[in-house]
């Protein structure tokens, strides 16, 4: 796990980057360590040792501090350290390995009143690599929109998978199980395109 915390856009500011990635630390621990996103502003504050005006300042609220948090989170230590493209497997079991790890972050989000603009936000984050992957892999079969509506389409059903497994899924989280899982999903998918594309 890296130590750095950052946020996508750089701030310019040395005090106000540490203060944000002290607060975004402290929303995932605090968050994660009581299995809920209702944690007091106050507490996160305190934990990251600034006063709840930074807090407000940096965030606006509790919930854009949490959905930055996870942002930030997903960014660093799952999106910037992908395997190649080509190893879909790997890929599969890191993003199933990063979820599983962070489970109860992630679960308190997800059912928290801050769920659909984490879903959202994490649809954004995921559907650019979504779109160079099958643009990539059938950009000869399907058009641009094609390629665009199939991204749109896998982006979502994956992420009501992954959210239910994080939600519902055992405890633990079996993160090669699910690998698989995903696996056998994009053959299938796979196999359905090519096939409609030699029709």
């Amino acid at each position: 796990m890296r130590a750095d915390w950052t946020t996508e856009a750089p701030v310019k500011d040395r005090r106000v980057r540490r203060s944000r990635a002290a607060l975004m630390r402290a929303a995932v621990d605090l968050v994660s360590e009581r299995d809920s996103a209702g944690v007091a502003v106050s507490e996160i504050a305190e934990a990251a040792d600034v006063s709840r005006q930074v807090l407000y300042q940096q965030f606006g609220d509790r919930d854009s501090l949490l959905l930055e948090a996870a942002l930030d989170l997903v960014r660093r230590e799952l999106i910037d350290d992908l395997p190649a493209p080509d190893d879909e497997r790997a890929s599969l079991l890191a993003l199933a390995r990063h979820f599983a790890a962070h489970r109860r972050f992630y679960r308190a989000l997800l059912t928290g009143a801050a769920a659909f603009a984490f879903t959202e936000a994490m649809t954004g984050v995921f559907l650019p690599l979504n779109r160079r992957h099958l643009g990539r892999a059938f950009g000869d079969v399907l058009d641009p929109r094609g390629i665009e509506d199939l991204a749109t389409f896998l982006t979502g059903g994956a992420g009501a998978v992954v959210n239910a497994w994080v939600v519902d899924g055992p405890d633990p989280l079996d993160a090669n199980d699910f690998a698989d899982r995903l696996m056998r999903i994009r053959s299938v998918i796979t196999s359905m395109i090519t096939k409609e594309a030699g029709r």
